[in-house]
């Protein structure tokens, strides 16, 4: 999959905006990205051993590092810094987002958790 043709940080409301040559663009709040990040401590090591995040509203990223001509590394402000976001995830990401976060929302409230609205 080819890179992204942008991918700005907007520091100040905690977004991602990535976008892909066919025009496709994402606006990726820095939460949504830490909830879903792709690294084992988040996702497990196989199926139905992921770890649910819960607390992460606020969650910036402080730097972005490439990965080879595949993908980057996301250094969040809550330390994490150990998934890898391939293009293809990214776009994954953008393309899924309503689905994916209703899916975590409803996570939360089967695990008797609410989610916060960011400070």
């Amino acid at each position: 999959m080819p890179a992204p043709t942008e991918l700005n940080l907007h520091q100040l409301s905690r977004v991602l905006e990535v976008a892909f040559e066919d025009g496709a663009r994402f606006s990726l709040p820095c939460e949504y990205l830490r909830v879903f990040s792709p690294s084992a401590e988040v996702q497990g090591h196989g199926p139905g051993q992921g770890t649910l995040q819960v607390g992460k509203e606020d969650v910036g990223i402080d730097r972005i590092e490439p990965v080879g001509h595949y993908a980057v590394c996301l250094h969040f402000d809550d330390d994490h810094h150990t998934g890898i976001y391939s293009w293809e995830y990214l776009r994954h990401l953008g393309v899924n987002q309503e689905r994916l976060w209703q899916g975590y929302l409803d996570e939360l409230a089967q695990a008797g958790l609410r989610h916060k609205k960011p400070s």
